[in-house]
């Protein structure tokens, strides 16, 4: 006899036959009893007051599904087919969706939760629905609602986030660090044709530099309230700095020859990522950092560490 499964899964999507199967109240009854106790052809059609004929056409679709097993006894007179359940539950489920570049891990720090930053006027910063502190007076950047920042910005200097090192608890190797964010440059009013050399650091050692294009208001941010002066900075372009085994690239485009091993990320408890336009870069067009409620893309700063 064969042995009684606890459970049988229906993937909807591809057990078609069970669910056929049990898209009938009749078959739906007879498994019911079944789950009760075994029982013949003829005991069954006692019980649910059917035909002998219908019931054995059933049965016989439920044992092509595998959701009965029967067997052939002596009966006085002849044989007669005993009717077994194949299982104790019964469960329709969609497979889990398996994602195969589940690789890496993301932590997103809003804009606003800078451990650090030193930067000259015109600078600031403002939630998705009023300014925070004053204008162009960088000790605002020490107001505690930088918190609900939403965009930031400055001529020049920097400004400094820690992210948690999850590398120390994961037993895989690392291969590749991504930061994403969205920048431009900083003028005031707009000027899309405004230059800015933007550099990033990670502990300590500086990855590249990244020129901005400009300072874009030529129509307002998907994210950016209503309350925001037109005439303000209205969104930025989305980057991807990525530090590999081979070096450092923006996009994809090689930046630099800076590794992962120049990072000495294992011997930090946080990763260190500093970005900014340098008092002596050969663009001084200022920053703007978009994060969530400004911009065309609703996300602060993502870390991405893939293994």
């Amino acid at each position: 006899m064969q042995e009684i499964e606890n459970t049988i899964v229906i993937n909807p999507l591809e057990d078609i036959d069970k669910l056929k199967a049990i898209a009938s109240e009749p078959r739906i009854q007879m498994l019911d009893l079944l789950r009760e106790k075994t029982l013949n052809i003829n005991e069954i059609a006692a019980v649910l007051k059917l035909p002998q004929s219908t019931v054995a056409t059933h049965i016989s679709i439920l044992e092509d599904a595998g959701l009965i097993v029967t067997e052939s006894v002596k009966a006085k007179k002849g044989n007669q087919k005993l009717c077994h359940p194949a299982f104790r539950d019964l469960l329709v489920q969609f497979p889990e969706k398996q994602n195969t570049i589940n690789n890496y891990i993301d932590i997103e720090m809003p804009i606003g939760i800078f451990t650090d930053y030193s930067v000259t006027a015109p600078c600031g910063l403002c939630s998705s629905e009023h300014i925070i502190g004053y204008l162009d007076f960088p000790d605002s950047f020490l107001n505690p609602d930088r918190m609900k920042a939403g965009l930031l910005w400055c001529g020049t200097g920097t400004v400094e986030y820690k992210f948690p090192n999850n590398t120390m608890y994961e037993l895989k190797k690392i291969s590749k660090l991504e930061l994403s964010m969205e920048l431009s440059s900083e003028t005031p009013g707009t000027n899309k044709d405004w230059l800015s050399d933007i550099t990033m650091w990670i502990n300590k050692v500086e990855i590249g530099t990244w020129v901005s294009p400009g300072d874009f208001g030529d129509k307002r941010g998907k994210y950016t309230p209503s309350w925001w002066k037109l005439e303000g900075s209205q969104y930025g372009l989305l980057k991807h700095w990525s530090i590999t085994d081979e070096g450092s690239f923006i996009d994809g485009v090689r930046i630099s020859d800076i590794k992962l091993s120049d990072l000495n990320i294992p011997e930090h408890h946080s990763i260190r990522m500093k970005i900014g336009v340098k008092d002596d870069a050969v663009h001084m067009g200022g920053m703007n950092i978009f994060g969530r409620g400004f911009g065309n893309y609703d996300q602060g700063i993502v870390l991405r560490t893939y293994y």
